[in-house]
């Protein structure tokens, strides 16, 4: 007797296991004619102006906003993050649409080359058919950031979002098709086996975001084709705080940095290294922060730490905690009280990086302390990782903050703040973070094929 085929995904909500609703999921028998349709819509979208797909793709970031409630509730119901940060994730992007899309607009437009014997023009054409696969803890800006430069561009989209948020990635792309021609952007809903079958299909470009394991398999699996491939993947991220640092300012980032999105979010701060003279001081300031934090259901009031996705990514993390315990680490604050999925935020000390919780990415709200007695001791620290996303260091001698952060080995590194940059900057990973990058001029350009045209220059 055999079991019957499971037809459906069902969303659950990781705080009590409910079932949020169901998509249907995508036969991997259909994906190569889901991606031929999109080829054949290709052929039209393409021809379009830059104008005209902006047009066709600003009722989507209008939706978005109307139904920001809505949607936002959702979300949170999905994954689990406080319903303002979910709410504040939908209206955010459908808000900054327009000036997004203006932005994306500017980088693609061609540019004219000319020197004393030749007129060429460089142009931002469209690969074809992308593959976009986004990953669960930022459903709605994940995907948006890897949508709008590639429909932008002139591709076509076929997105695979997490099976774990399946009905507000759908919701994303019901918005987005209000005003988009069909066939242009669809969408395929599954597990590993619904990914490896588009990656395996004709498509031209694939950009994921994600963990670095999925990253080399889809690195690997693109290269038979040569497709072209952006990989924004994992992060162990590293902050320094040195002897001058203010430590009530240092304690509340790192505290923030660590546990927001109960530390699911691919910058968390999950390596922290403080000069000797001033760490007790500093672990007694991030203790005092973070006990002020409520961890609870997404939907109350007050919550600022929801739980991990699911039981799988709460065992990983309670693993790696009883393993830095046998291995000598300390607790400072936290450890215990778990209860379902969540994970209470803890924080370690006497670590080093014989533990696995220093060198494996954790995804979780861990914070991890360990001293160091030179700079030249915290940039090797800190650099001793496959991992290079972000970074951050807090001093009070900004020279020497900056001079720091100048020898770190990673793509985006904070003085005394985040590693976000200034509006138009690249979110880019260095080392096994990243592999090509996105947002920015030079970011959204990646998304294109560039193309030169040249003729004689006219006497």
């Amino acid at each position: 007797m055999t079991s019957a085929t499971v037809t459906t995904l069902a969303s659950i909500n990781p705080v009590n296991g409910e079932v949020v609703g169901e998509v249907p999921i995508t036969p991997v028998s259909e994906i190569p004619q889901i991606v031929t349709r999109s080829r054949e819509a290709q052929k039209a979208w393409r021809k379009l102006s830059l104008e005209e797909r902006m047009e066709m793709m600003l009722p989507g970031g209008e939706h978005l906003v109307a139904e920001a409630e809505t949607l936002g509730r959702l979300l949170t119901d999905e994954m689990g993050k406080p319903l303002r940060e979910g709410i504040g994730e939908v209206k955010g992007s459908g808000a900054s649409m327009k000036e997004a899309l203006e932005e994306i607009a500017e980088a693609l437009r061609p540019v004219p080359l000319v020197d004393s014997h030749t007129e060429s023009t460089l142009y931002y054409d469209p690969f074809g058919v992308c593959a976009a696969i986004s990953p669960w803890n930022f459903p709605i800006s994940m995907p948006h950031w890897l949508v709008l430069p590639a429909l932008m561009a002139g591709n076509t989209v076929v997105l695979k979002p997490s099976e774990e948020t399946p009905l507000i990635a759908q919701a994303y792309v019901d918005a987005l098709n209000k005003g988009l021609p069909e066939g242009v952007l669809q969408i395929v809903h599954g597990a590993d086996d619904q990914g490896k079958t588009l990656v395996a299909a004709d498509v031209d470009l694939i950009a994921f975001t994600g963990s670095r394991e999925t990253g080399k398999k889809i690195l690997g699996a693109a290269s038979s084709g040569l497709k072209r491939v952006i990989l924004e993947l994992g992060g162990k991220d590293p902050m320094i705080v040195l002897d001058d640092a203010d430590l009530t300012k240092a304690a509340r980032f790192a505290a923030m940095n660590s546990f927001r999105n109960a530390g699911q979010v691919c910058v968390s701060t999950e390596r922290i290294y403080v000069q000797k003279r001033i760490a007790a001081d500093f672990e007694k300031a991030l203790i005092d922060v973070t006990k002020e934090l409520k961890v609870g259901p997404g939907t109350e009031d007050g919550v600022q730490i929801g739980p991990m996705i699911n039981a799988g990514q709460r065992d990983h993390v309670l693993r790696q905690l009883t393993s830095a315990r046998e291995q000598g680490a300390r607790v400072a604050y936290g450890g215990e009280g778990h209860e379902g999925n969540f994970v209470r935020p803890t924080i370690l000390s006497d670590v080093d990086h014989s533990m696995d919780i220093m060198c494996e990415e954790t995804f979780g709200p861990v914070a991890c302390i360990a001293t160091f007695e030179t700079d030249d001791e915290a940039i090797e620290l800190a650099n001793d990782s496959p991992f290079g996303l972000g970074a951050a260091v807090f001093g009070g001698d900004a020279d020497r903050a900056k001079t720091v952060a100048r020898q770190l080995d990673a793509g985006m590194i904070g003085v005394n703040k985040g590693c976000g940059g200034a509006s138009g900057s690249p979110w880019v990973g260095a080392k096994q973070s990243g592999y090509g990058y996105h947002s920015s001029k030079d970011g959204h350009r990646q998304f294109a094929q560039v193309r030169i045209v040249s003729a004689p220059k006219e006497s």
